[in-house]
């Protein structure tokens, strides 16, 4: 389904649009107006340019003003996206993932079916001010894989994450492209903030968390991204995200 308004352009400063998909590789696009998008059905992945979130249920995403950014998923999902002009609410300071409680699931659900023309002055408009009252602003979540931008450091990022299961070393894999460890090492700190270590253990916990949520097994899924054994897997999962998969979903 797709929106035959643009919402930069709906006479409200707060509108929620609703959306269901089969599936989506989204193109990549900026709005105006800040976003709160949010899958009560389904998970996705949010890209921008620097890295990607994965968004699994009782999440949601900001995305700042003007950020380009891209939709994906390979299953089902049900999306509600909030667009707010800047002066409508305390904008978050960054992009990021938030948790959604019940009440703003609900609010989000309900605020979809007002248009973007709705009354003023009226249950709608207060709707929306509680919608906004209630908000999560701070990102909670580590739902996010940074990317790097230099064209080697690319190469050995998009190896990884077309071989999970590789025990590849960093001084291996580095030869591999060209560099050396010392300058992967110094590349990976200097591009994504993370070690090498901490970037592909990242990559493995997120591309996880989607097969789970696509109702994978928790054996299978902790061979299918590179961990030795499943308790191990448990182990970092629960150090990641507070708790085991299974609780987590």
């Amino acid at each position: 389904m797709s929106v035959s308004i643009n919402p930069d352009n709906a006479p409200r400063p707060l509108v929620v649009i609703a959306e269901k998909y089969q599936s989506l590789q989204g193109p990549w696009h900026s709005h105006r107006r800040t976003q709160l998008v949010y899958a009560s059905q389904g998970i996705i992945t949010v890209s921008i340019p620097s890295g990607r979130w994965v968004v699994p249920p009782q999440r949601a995403v900001w995305i700042l003003p003007n950020t380009l950014h891209a939709v994906s998923s390979v299953q089902p999902f049900w999306l509600h996206t909030l667009y707010a002009e800047q002066d409508s609410l305390m904008l978050p300071r960054d992009c990021g993932v938030v948790s959604v409680s019940p009440l703003i699931q609900q609010l989000l659900v309900a605020a979809a079916d007002f248009g973007m023309d709705y009354p003023i002055h009226g249950k709608e408009e207060r709707l929306m001010r509680t919608l906004v009252d209630w908000l999560p602003l701070t990102p909670v979540a580590p739902l996010y894989l940074p990317q790097p931008q230099d064209i080697r450091l690319k190469k050995i990022t998009t190896a990884l994450e077309e071989n999970m299961t590789t025990q590849i070393s960093l001084d291996n894999i580095a030869q591999t492209h060209g560099l050396t460890e010392r300058t992967a090492a110094r590349l990976f700190i200097k591009e994504t903030g993370l070690t090498f270590g901490q970037w592909r253990q990242q990559l493995r916990l997120l591309c996880a968390l989607q097969k789970l949520a696509q109702g994978e097994k928790v054996t299978s899924v902790a061979f299918d991204v590179g961990y030795q054994d499943v308790s191990s897997f448990i182990s970092l999962f629960k150090k990641a995200f507070g708790t085991t998969p299974g609780q987590y979903l």
